[in-house]
């Protein structure tokens, strides 16, 4: 049986770009139904923001952990 196609270099490294792009996608969600949000209810802007900088922060939390895995257990 031949061999197609050898992959070199740090497979960790696409592991976080496919971790990544969920991460990306939810940011995306967050504050894009954020800035819809302050457009119907501009009265309710520091609530909302305060949402979206939490959503943010936990979103982004994900990235880094999907950063950090491929390295962890990939030794």
């Amino acid at each position: 049986m031949s061999v197609l196609a050898e992959i070199t270099g740090s497979i960790g490294s696409i592991g976080y770009g496919l971790a990544a792009i969920g991460p990306g996608v939810g940011i995306g969600i967050i504050f894009g139904n954020g800035v819809q949000a302050i457009a119907r209810q501009p009265e309710a802007y520091g609530v909302i923001r305060q949402n979206m900088i939490l959503g943010f922060a936990l979103t982004e939390a994900l990235a880094l952990i999907g950063f950090v895995v491929p390295f962890v257990f990939g030794a």
